[in-house]
């Protein structure tokens, strides 16, 4: 497993990059089919996508820069070395944290929809599942990086790491020694959530009202991270809790709470009230 897809003289491609890449633009390509299936105009994917991506990627970055993870680099290490924050020359894009992409890329559409006047829960929803479907091919970037595996396993689908991938915790382990496939239980459970977002949006089209579909989301992934987090043996943790699952839970809370309470209570509209044949 080599993290580099392609040399062209000076120049390395990275399978991280080229997969979050595609992960991107398979993302917006759904965005255009949910948005053509509304009656609203598929370019504006194309042109949130720019302003979306660029500060997805500041989020992400900060997100993993401000994180300490056991073993691994984080604030520590970026304090002392300033410059590798954006050296993204070096190694490629690794080093992104997905909380840090979602706050940024929903940042970057609000930008996009204020300034193109465009209701901004209407287009999150959206985004939605193209975001989870992106997600899921994003993931296998770190097959390829040879990290977010869990712990050793003996099951058939376990991975091999090589030894200078290895947490200091498996160091000492045989080298044939196999590992949980974290970044493959999280890629297949987005993709499965992104296929009951877009089967919720059609079969209970006249029920649901503007912002829903995001607030699905808003539960959906959390869920899946809180699940996959304990096949995280390097994960950053708070309190001996991983700060992924207090994130976690804590949006997919709030996200159900506001999803019950605005249908028991009709909102205003400009917070994102009204129902999908409304639109």
């Amino acid at each position: 497993m080599s993290p580099e897809l392609l040399k062209l003289g000076p120049i390395t491609l990275y399978w991280y990059g080229f997969l979050i890449t595609l992960g991107a633009l398979a993302a917006a390509y759904l965005s255009t089919i949910e948005a053509r299936r509304r009656g609203l105009d598929p370019d504006h994917v194309w042109n949130a996508l720019i302003p979306v991506l660029l500060f997805g990627l500041v989020g992400a970055r900060l997100y993993h820069v401000l994180s300490s993870p056991p073993g691994g680099i984080g604030f520590d290490y970026y304090r002392e070395h300033p410059i590798d924050i954006i050296a993204f020359w070096n190694g490629g894009l690794r080093g992104l944290g997905i909380y840090g992409a979602v706050l940024g890329g929903i940042f970057g559409l609000w930008v996009y929809c204020r300034y193109a006047k465009l209701s901004f829960p209407q287009w999150l929803d959206i985004a939605a599942p193209g975001l989870l479907l992106g997600q899921a091919i994003g993931r296998w970037g770190n097959f390829f990086n040879q990290e977010l595996y869990g712990f050793p396993t003996t099951l058939p689908w376990g991975i091999p790491i090589d030894a200078q991938h290895r947490l200091p915790i498996f160091a000492d382990l045989a080298p044939e020694t196999r590992f949980h496939p974290t970044f493959a239980y999280e890629s297949l459970l987005n993709l499965l959530a992104c296929l009951a977002l877009l089967y919720i949006g059609r079969r209970f089209v006249n029920w649901l009202k503007v912002g829903d579909i995001a607030l699905i989301y808003f539960i959906f992934y959390p869920l899946i991270r809180f699940t996959v987090e304990f096949q995280r043996p390097d994960a950053w943790t708070i309190g001996g809790l991983p700060t992924a699952q207090w994130i976690a839970v804590l949006t997919s809370a709030t996200a159900a709470i506001i999803l019950i309470i605005r249908h028991r209570v009709q909102l205003p509209e400009r917070f994102g009230g009204g129902t999908r044949a409304a639109e």
